[in-house]
C-alpha cells in the first residue's frame, strides 16, 4: 500500500511536469551580504511561497539554511565560497547573523531556522501533495526513523524516497547510483542533511544532474526531527546561545567549531559594520541603513 501511494504520487508529480513548459523562476527575496555572503531578508511564509513557486515553474535551484559556521567556512575554503554564492537562496539560520543583518540596517530580517524551514514545508507538502526525498542522516535507520516521525507529525505526506550516503567521499559509480535513485523517485524536493558545509558542496556538483526543481540543505534538521538530538529551548535561540547547547550535548564534535569560528565571526563583522559606519557618514546619511 504505502510503495502505491509513494509510486502514485511519483507518476503523478513526474506527469504534471512532462508537459513542456517554460522555466521561469521567481524573483528571489531581497538580501543584504554578511562577510560576502548574500543572506536573505524575509520571513518563513515568503520563503516557502518563494520555494513553492520554483516547484510550479519547473525552476531549478538549491537552498542553504546558513549558518555562522557556513560563512566563516566560506571566507576559508575557496569551495565552500562558490558552493555558497552558486545558492539561489542563503538564509539566515543563526541569530547572530539576523543581529548583524539588523545592525547594518535591515530591520525585517528574521531568522529562517533549518527545521523549522523543514517542517514548515513538510506541513504544506501534506496538504497539496507535493513529494520529498530525504538525503543524508547518521544511515539507513536513523533516515527511516525521520522519516516515520515526519508522517506521523505530517499525515498524508509524500516521501517519495530517501538514502543515506556513507560519510566518506562516494565513489563515482556510487554518485550515479544516488542520482539514478534521486530523479526515478518522483521527487519535486530534496532535503539534505549532511551537515554544513558538506551538504552546500554536494548540492553545488550535483544540481546540473538532478531533476527535482528544489534541494535544500538544512543541516541538523534531521537528526532534530528524528528526535535524535535535542533542540536548544527557545529563550536560548532567541538569546543567541543555541551553540553552547548543542556544545554542551556534542563537545567532542563542535568545540572546535565554535572555538575557532565564534571569534573569527565577531571580529570579522565589527570590521564590516566599522566600514558601514565610515561610508554612511562618508554620504551625510543615517547609520542605521534602510529598513
Amino acid at each position: 500500500m504505502r510503495a502505491a501511494a509513494r509510486a502514485a504520487a511519483s507518476d503523478g508529480y513526474l506527469h504534471a511536469i512532462a508537459a513542456p513548459q517554460a522555466v521561469n523562476p521567481p524573483p528571489t527575496p531581497p538580501t543584504a551580504e554578511i562577510l560576502g555572503i548574500p543572506l536573505a531578508i524575509s520571513d518563513y511564509e515568503q520563503v516557502l511561497d518563494w520555494m513553492e513557486a520554483m516547484i510550479a515553474g519547473d525552476a531549478r535551484g538549491y537552498v542553504t539554511a546558513a549558518a555562522v559556521n557556513l560563512v566563516m567556512s566560506a571566507q576559508e575554503q575557496p569551495a565552500t565560497r562558490a558552493a555558497t554564492l552558486g545558492a539561489s537562496l542563503a538564509v539566515p539560520d543563526g541569530q547572530p547573523l539576523v543581529w548583524a543583518l539588523r545592525a547594518l540596517g535591515h530591520r525585517r530580517a528574521t531568522r529562517i531556522y533549518g527545521p523549522d524551514l523543514m517542517a514548515a514545508f513538510c506541513a504544506r507538502a501534506a496538504r497539496n501533495g507535493t513529494p520529498i526525498y530525504l538525503y543524508g542522516g547518521r544511515g539507513p535507520a536513523e533516515r527511516e526513523l525521520l522519516e516515520r516521525r515526519l508522517r506521523e507529525r505530517f499525515p498524508g505526506l509524500l516521501v517519495a524516497g530517501g538514502s543515506s550516503p556513507p560519510f566518506r567521499e562516494l565513489t563515482a559509480a556510487e554518485d550515479e547510483r544516488e542520482i539514478e535513485l534521486i530523479n526515478s523517485s518522483g521527487a519535486a524536493v530534496v532535503w539534505v542533511g549532511t551537515g554544513q558545509p558538506k551538504q552546500e558542496q554536494w548540492m553545488h556538483d550535483m544540481r546540473s544532474r538532478l531533476t527535482p526543481p528544489l534541494l535544500v540543505g538544512v543541516g541538523a534538521a534531521f537528526d532534530f526531527h528524528a528526535g535524535l538530538v535535542s533542540q536548544a529551548p527557545a529563550w536560548m535561540q532567541r538569546s543567541g546561545l543555541e551553540w553552547l547547547y548543542r556544545l554542551s550535548r556534542e563537545p567532542r564534535r563542535l568545540w572546535r567549531r565554535y572555538a575557532r569560528y565564534n571569534p573569527l565571526f565577531v571580529t570579522g563583522f565589527a570590521r564590516q559594520y566599522a566600514r558601514h559606519l565610515r561610508e554612511r557618514r562618508a554620504h551625510g546619511g543615517p547609520t542605521h541603513g534602510p529598513s
